[in-house]
This record gives C-alpha cells, structure tokens and sequence, in this order.
C-alpha cells in the first residue's frame, strides 16, 4: 500500500510527498477457479485492532539521499516505510497540523531529511490515527523531541458552506477504517485532479493543506463522511488556458458548494523546546 500526496503551493512546485491519508490495504491471493485454473483475488488485510495503541517494534533511520527531491510513506501491513522527511514534515504528519503551525524548530529543522524503516509491534494495518501515534512515539523516542501548545493569531484558510449549501455525496459505506484521498498533477499550471473517498470535513481540510500556503480550518459544520472529486488548476493565471479547470477557490464553490476563504484566527501552534539528531539504530 502506498501513500502518496503531493504538496505544492498555489505559485510554486514543492516537490515533498506527504501521508496526510492511507489507502484501504489490499493483497492478492490465488484461488482455485470452477474451470481448475488458477485465479487471483483481491482480499482485504486485517485492519489492526481499533483500540490498539501501537509503537514502532524497532525502526532504522538513516540519512536521506540528498539528490532525492520527493518523499514517501509507504504502508504494507504493520510494516512502514518513510523515506525523504524532515522532522517537520514528520511532526506535521504525527499531530496534524500545518508546517507553519510548528515553530522555534533548529535551522536542521525543516532542511535535513531522513529515511525510516519500521514495523508496528501490533499486528494489522494501522488506520491514520494509529499511525500519527507511532510517529509520535518515534519522535520522542529517538529525537528527544519535546514542544508545548500554545494559541496564536495566525493567517488562514477556513472551509465554511457556500449560499445554496453543499454539493457533497453521502458515503455509503463508514466503516472503510481509513478516509482516501488520491489524484494526479504536479506542476504548478497542471491540472490537478484528486478524489476523496469516506472522508469527513476534517480530513478534507487536513488533506488540502498540503496544496496550500496556510493552515485550513473546517468550518462548516458539517457531520458525517463523503465521496466527492475535485479538480483546479493551482496557478490562478493558467486557468483561461483552453479545457482549464478554474483555480482552488472558483472550484471549490462550483463543484462542492464550499468557500475557502482567507482569514485570520486563534490556531494551535506546537512549539519546539528540545529536539536532537536521531539517535543511533
């Protein structure tokens, strides 16, 4: 299973691929066909126990490749595979939050990247929440990190329900353990397509940050999971090009009757007091 969100800004290529979000897991296994042949099917694996609160059985890391421009995160069962990830990127990742949203980092903060080969000691695949929780153990664990919360005034982008209200498909199925959300474009005047699966407003905004400058805030109130596609152009002045989607803000109102807005507003903010270099494996 591999995850695999690229982020970029609305004027510029930042080449880092996040996990904001997991595919469902699935494996091929051979059966036996009435007419004696083999045949393959697709089987679901075994989520790991809901109230299973997992660490990571033991985790190399390593120094990135400095010629790598892209990251990872890779999912297959209790194994996980990060590879090209600052500390903040990490952190993002284990609590949520936007990039901006974590400060007083070291200048090694956000430029030194690494990669991490672990495995859960919880059999299963993990959903997100499970996931956030191994970070965050690996974090204090062998980064020594350590930070504090505060609330401070911060530039935004809240989601709120555009006049006419939302034009948003009810999942049908719920208990799909983790939300989805996958497309494609990269550049900056690419188009870029991405469909969300049994995602709730929450993960939508958690997954829309990583396309944008600031934190996104869900404002809009709205309970419950959906499945819904949308698609923009991410640099506004490409959008009269012929066949162009329109930009983040024209489309999200016209395909699913949301607002982003700019604003500013009280956020979490995580602030560094301690972090270290990993220590040795």
């Amino acid at each position: 299973m591999k995850i695999s969100i690229l982020r970029t800004g609305l004027s510029r290529i930042l080449c880092l691929e996040i996990a904001l979000t997991a595919f469902a897991a699935s494996s091929a296994i051979a059966q036996q066909g009435a007419n004696g042949t083999e045949q393959q099917s697709i089987v679901p694996l075994r989520p790991m126990a809901a109230d299973a609160h997992p660490s990571f059985e033991v985790a190399t890391i390593k120094p990135a490749n400095p010629n790598e421009l892209k990251g990872n995160f890779f999912i297959g069962g209790h194994r996980i595979v990060i590879e090209n990830q600052s500390v903040n990127s990490l952190m993002s990742v284990a609590y949520a939050i936007h990039q901006k949203q974590i400060v007083d980092g070291p200048a090694w903060f956000d430029t030194r990247k690494y990669d991490i080969v672990g495995q859960a000691d919880v059999e299963g695949v993990a959903n997100l929440r499970q996931i956030q929780e191994m970070l965050q153990k690996l974090l204090e664990s062998r980064f020594n990190l350590k930070f504090h919360r505060e609330k401070r005034e911060l530039a935004i982008y809240a989601i709120t329900v555009a006049k006419g209200g939302p034009r948003l498909a009810k999942s049908p199925d719920t208990s799909i353990s983790l939300p989805t959300q996958t497309g494609s474009g990269s550049g900056s005047g690419d188009q870029q397509v991405r469909k969300f699966t049994n995602n709730s407003m929450s993960d939508f905004a958690l997954g829309m940050q990583a396309f944008l400058e600031r934190p996104v805030v869900d404002k809009t109130g709205l309970a419950g999971r959906y499945n819904f596609i949308l698609k923009w152009t991410p640099d506004e002045s490409n959008t009269n090009a012929p066949d162009a989607a329109p930009g983040i803000f024209t489309a999200m109102q016209e395909q699913l009757g949301l607002k982003l807005e700019p604003a500013k507003g009280p956020a979490d903010v995580l602030v560094i007091d301690h972090v270290e270099e990993p220590s040795e494996n």
